[in-house]
């Protein structure tokens, strides 16, 4: 863990807002040079604080209006690795995230697809055909709010 100051916490909730902000634009706004921001962010980066960028798309626009949580309980944890089930849900193009997960589920996965109907077929005929897959709850998304959470 490195030690932020109040500018590197500052210059982290501008990328959190938007990533695609230059360090001349980020400056301005904080009242810094474009070399001083790109000194920090660089730093950031080097220690592992900033870890990647991500494109967020709009799955609705995309075709994808249902989006589901899955929680998967495996039915034979000592027959099949937790890394073979990793590997193949993985594979799935509709799972878009797989944490694994301690409590009454050893897994919950971000699906999503066309319609319900689309969804039932993802389901039967992918991820319940895994193996060693035991009970699974569905539970569909009504709506989202993101926050970057905490910065320090």
């Amino acid at each position: 863990m490195i030690a932020l100051d109040t500018t590197d916490r500052l210059i982290l909730r501008e990328l959190c807002r938007d990533a695609t902000q230059s360090a001349s634009v980020i400056g301005r706004s904080l009242g810094l040079s474009q070399p001083a921001v790109w000194r920090r962010i660089r730093r950031l980066w080097d220690n592992g604080v900033i870890k990647g960028q991500r494109l967020e798309l709009d799955q609705e626009r995309l075709g994808f209006g249902v989006t589901v949580f899955l929680g998967v309980k495996l039915a034979t944890k000592g027959r099949v690795s937790l890394d073979d089930f990793e590997r193949a849900v993985s594979a799935i193009p509709e799972v878009q995230t797989v944490e694994h997960i301690l409590g009454l589920y050893d897994y919950r996965l971000r699906v999503v697809a066309r319609d319900i109907a689309d969804f039932e077929r993802v389901l039967r005929r992918r991820i319940m055909t895994l193996p060693g897959v035991g009970d699974v709850e569905a539970n569909v998304l009504l709506s989202e709010e993101r926050r970057p959470g905490p910065i320090g």
